[in-house]
């Protein structure tokens, strides 16, 4: 780990001032935790960004992998038959990738709920022969875990090089 005097400090982000609406409010708080999540991994040096820093073998960048896959199968449809397999990025997927492909993702997502004017209807895309979450259900699923895994993000990257902050 880096002295304190060289560790790399971001300016704190407080929590987002949104609308007075629920879904204003939710959408708000989950683009805040994207945005969080996603700078926490920008950045990153190799090979430190893919390596295991705790006995789970969790890594930062397989963390943002992992949230690309349940931001497409949540809210585009897409299936997922190894959800462990998404907490590994491949060898050749270097952190801009990763980060542009969690970006992709998260515009698409906003693009399907910029279509749910009812929070308590379905959600319009999801696996076939499941049945759809609510929308509602679906934001505060993907706050939680965002925000879980965003936590996780912000130890494993102090323990790479120090950066701190939202």
């Amino acid at each position: 780990m880096l002295p304190a005097t060289r560790r790399a400090r971001r300016r704190d982000a407080p929590p987002p001032r949104t609308g007075g609406s629920e879904a204003e409010t939710l959408r708000g708080f989950l683009d805040y935790l994207r945005t969080s999540v996603a700078g926490k991994v920008e950045g990153a040096p190799e090979p430190q960004v893919r390596t295991a820093a705790v006995p789970s073998g969790t890594n930062l960048l397989g963390l943002l992998h992992h949230l690309t896959h349940v931001e497409r199968a949540l809210f585009l449809g897409s299936e997922v038959r190894n959800w462990q397999a998404t907490f590994r990025a491949a060898p050749e997927d270097g952190v801009a990738e990763v980060v542009a492909r969690y970006r992709e993702a998260v515009e698409r997502a906003n693009g399907v709920l910029d279509t749910c004017a009812d929070l308590a209807a379905p959600l319009p895309r999801h696996p076939p022969g499941k049945p759809a979450p609510s929308v509602r259900w679906a934001l505060t699923h993907m706050i939680e875990e965002t925000g879980r895994h965003a936590g996780h993000a912000d130890i494993l990257r102090e323990l790479i090089d120090g950066a701190t902050g939202r």
